[in-house]
């Protein structure tokens, strides 16, 4: 169930006794990596507590249209634009038929109603509703909507009657939601992502940084993300939110990321190095604000701070590591050199002496380095670049694996 990595997934759950079987389908969609968002119909409060589903998916469980508090924080069209799939398990012969006809009467047919995501029902329902002609003609008009029914199963029923209209069992409907989603380039690769400035502190009010945004690294993340990978991103201080579906660590000094990045290493597929680390720090740091004397000069007395991507690729069972090159001059002929010097798999190189890309900026253009290619990659943006960037990379780690 690799596919289910970072998905995003609403959870329908409509009035049913199979309305049970919600809570452990919950309980495998997230163990598979998947984040859950539960909302449930009035009917579906009398089989089981929104209590329970709150507590199995981790969030607050939706349940009605016009709650002041739910359109607050994620409401009907947040929800509908958040899914990358609505799935409605059990879904009830009342609710197909809603369904069917575009009702919007209450929170999740609105959700199917507004959402472009795929929406997939496992419907639940005694025997004999199954094989009433409404219902069947429901059925037939709903896939011809191109909504994905899975199921029912035939067997014993709650009423004691045997038949077809058993909801899938949770791993059933579990295997074939995931089926659903098209395969990752990264998917089920754990990825490191270093990313924006580091700072290192001279005072308590200054310190010694670089003008990097972040936006490069953060722009990465996400598209790894979309990839399917497990994201770490190990970030500097910078004006951007974090992106969803990732773990996000948040560092000030080169000392803290390298911490920060060898910390569970040995679960790292690819480790990209994107973040400008400062590369020396003040030997030591003033206790108190420093006061302005009467001199001219001031000296500052630096050490050199630890290179994090080449210590990374300097371990016995390394990630493939990609490194980044910001340089101002003979751009590809550095980064060539630092790609042997330190033992990386691959090196992006850009010029940051240009005002319209690198640092601050929302394009981009680089050469990507190899040991044996150079390829450089026209301007775009930031986020294009990325998705162009994480699919070399992803191409290179296959061949380096093979």
């Amino acid at each position: 169930m690799q596919r289910l990595t970072n998905r995003q997934i609403v959870l329908g759950i409509t009035g049913g006794i199979a309305a049970y079987k919600s809570a452990e389908l919950t309980r495998i969609l997230k163990g598979a990596g998947a984040d859950v968002r539960v909302v449930m119909t009035a009917a579906a409060t009398e089989f089981i507590t929104p209590l329970t589903m709150q507590a199995l998916s981790g969030h607050q469980v939706h349940q009605h249209l016009l709650d002041p508090e739910a359109e607050a924080g994620m409401g009907h069209i947040e929800l509908a634009k958040w899914a990358d799939m609505v799935l409605i398990a059990p879904a009830s012969a009342d609710f197909m038929a809603r369904l069917d006809n575009g009702h919007g009467n209450d929170l999740l047919t609105t959700i199917c109603l507004a959402t472009e995501a795929p929406i997939v029902l496992a419907p639940a329902m005694n025997q004999a509703m199954w094989r009433d002609p409404q219902t069947q003609a429901n059925a037939r008009s709903l896939q011809q909507k191109n909504i994905r029914l899975l199921g029912p199963g035939v067997g014993e029923q709650a009423c004691g009657d045997t038949g077809p209209g058993r909801m899938l069992e949770p791993t059933q409907i579990a295997q074939q939601a995931a089926d659903l989603f098209d395969l990752g380039l990264l998917c089920g690769k754990r990825v490191f992502i270093t990313a924006g400035p580091t700072r290192e502190a001279l005072d308590p009010v200054r310190y010694i940084s670089n003008h990097s945004s972040g936006k490069m690294g953060y722009a990465l993340a996400e598209a790894a993300i979309d990839a399917g990978a497990q994201v770490t991103l190990i970030s500097g201080p910078v004006n951007l939110p974090a992106p969803q579906r990732c773990e996000v660590i948040r560092v000030e000094s080169a000392e803290q990321m390298l911490d920060a990045s060898l910390q569970n290493i040995s679960q790292c597929d690819i480790f990209i190095a994107s973040a400008a680390v400062a590369d020396y720090r003040p030997v030591s740091i003033a206790e108190h604000k420093m006061k302005k004397g009467n001199e001219e000069i001031m000296e500052l007395h630096l050490v050199k701070n630890p290179d994090i991507v080449a210590t990374v690729a300097g371990l016995e069972r390394k990630p493939f590591t990609v490194g980044f090159a910001a340089e101002t001059q003979n751009v590809v002929t550095y980064a060539q050199g630092k790609l042997v010097r330190k033992n990386l798999d691959l090196i992006i190189a850009n010029d940051v002496s240009r005002s319209d890309i690198g640092f601050n900026s929302d394009d981009n253009a680089v050469t990507v380095v190899s040991r044996h290619h150079v390829k450089p990659l026209p301007l775009s943006s930031k986020r294009q670049l990325a998705g162009q960037l994480i699919e070399m990379i992803a191409s290179q780690y296959e061949t380096a694996e093979e």
